[in-house]
């Protein structure tokens, strides 16, 4: 009998919660709310930012980043944290732009495909490296950061032998770029782009995987205690293998929506996503120690993060330094706002 005891209490621990909080309600309102208010900011600062052509150019940048928290909300619900991600992103950009570069006038099937030949391979890529990840911190121990971080280092020297050994890049005038670019930053509704119609989707999708699925439920499990998941015979191995290769995956079709965004590779254009995934997870009210949060409020930090950044701080005219300063105060005030419920939320449950 008593063998059963720590399954009933797993189960209990990944049940949803019906009942929220304060501190549950304000983590589910606050995010929205200050999206609602830096947008409002920055439409009276730029009332141009209420018309479709600036507010698609912030919907694909929104959709790219949402596309990169989507792997690193999985992670750090499980507790874990993806370094790795802003390289990888880098990576398949420049991948991609010298796949498309090399095969698209070419006769034949290859040359007619060559974007399909570009996005497999640079999920594959993702794959790969996100497995990678999940078998170092799985199998040998590592800390998630430490996995991670030395990753990224890897992948940094892998990208720039590639770009030695592999020059070609994209042709922005070839019909497979222009199509990427198309999907990624033309507007088909509105200010509505296919690449955000496509990412709506997938949201959809993984909200309700994590909510709504028993692969879900055991995501949830682990990030709260592994030892408790271990004991109701849900598989953290096999949870965070999968994933830490999601995440990878993710990482490396934005690569491929960079390449679509700005028709060229550089060894830069991910550097920034790196904390800015994990800025948009934390300020969408996900638990940096997971087991608490997921992916509908941090959409909202997404935004956050892209209204805050590539509009108003911009539209202000302030220099980068102070720019970074402001960036970084807004986090930490939504942090503290957040500490405090998630104490009163501990404190009711």
């Amino acid at each position: 009998m008593s063998a059963e005891a720590p399954v009933v209490a797993v189960d209990e621990m990944v049940k949803p919660r019906r009942r929220l909080s304060t501190g549950g309600i304000l983590t589910a309102v606050l995010p929205w709310a200050v999206l609602v208010l830096l947008y409002g900011a920055l439409v009276l600062k730029a009332p141009n930012f209420i018309h479709a052509g600036p507010m698609s150019v912030l919907l694909y940048s929104v959709t790219i980043l949402g596309v990169v928290a989507m792997g690193q909300v999985c992670v750090i619900l499980i507790g874990g944290i993806d370094l790795s991600v802003s390289n990888v992103m880098t990576f398949t950009n420049i991948v991609s732009a010298s796949i498309i570069g090399t095969l698209a006038n070419k006769a034949g099937f290859l040359g007619q495909h060559s974007l399909f030949f570009a996005v497999l391979g640079c999920a594959a890529i993702g794959a790969v490296i996100g497995m990678l990840n999940g078998l170092i911190i799985t199998k040998l121990g590592m800390p998630d950061m430490i996995a991670t971080l030395a990753m990224w280092t890897i992948v940094y020297g892998v990208m720039n032998l590639y770009r030695v050994h592999i020059p070609k890049t994209i042709d922005p005038s070839s019909r497979p770029s222009i199509a990427l670019t198309s999907f990624v930053t033309s507007r088909v509704i509105g200010f509505i782009t296919p690449a955000a119609i496509a990412w709506v989707v997938a949201a959809i999708v993984l909200v309700v995987v994590l909510r709504k699925t028993t692969f879900g439920r055991q995501v949830y499990s682990v990030g709260l205690s592994r030892g408790a998941s271990h004991a109701a015979g849900i598989s953290a191995v096999r949870t965070t293998i999968v994933l830490y290769v999601i995440s990878g995956v993710c990482a490396a079709l934005a690569g491929v929506m960079l390449t679509g965004s700005l028709s060229h590779a550089n060894l830069d254009t991910g550097n920034n996503y790196q904390l800015w995934s994990i800025a948009a997870v934390v300020l969408g009210g996900t638990s940096i120690f997971g087991g608490r949060g997921g992916y509908g409020t941090t959409i909202a930090g997404v935004a956050i993060i892209i209204v805050l950044v590539n509009g108003l701080l911009n539209v202000l005219g302030i220099t980068t330094a102070t720019q970074d300063i402001l960036y970084g105060l807004v986090i930490l005030v939504m942090l503290v706002i957040f500490r405090f419920g998630s104490r009163n939320q501990e404190d009711s449950s």
